[in-house]
């Protein structure tokens, strides 16, 4: 998981779940606006702390969590 930087991961916070700098403000909340037709602009006006640079990188850990590989069983 190498250059994540802005991802964050905290038992403590948000129940251990991906998090953008130690925030409350979970990579699946941005994925989700993200997927749901809310464009960067409106994310970062509805949450002014989040940087358009969260927006992107939480976009990148969710594809990378995302990589599927398919292995051919024989039989």
């Amino acid at each position: 998981m190498l250059g994540f930087d802005r991802i964050t991961f905290d038992p403590q916070l948000m129940g251990g779940q991906a998090c953008i700098r130690g925030m409350r403000i979970t990579v699946s909340l941005i994925v989700n606006l993200v997927a749901n037709g809310m464009t960067h602009e409106e994310i970062l006006k509805a949450y002014p702390y989040l940087e358009p640079e969260d927006i992107t990188q939480a976009l990148q850990y969710a594809a990378w969590l995302a990589q599927e590989r398919v292995y051919e069983v024989s039989r």
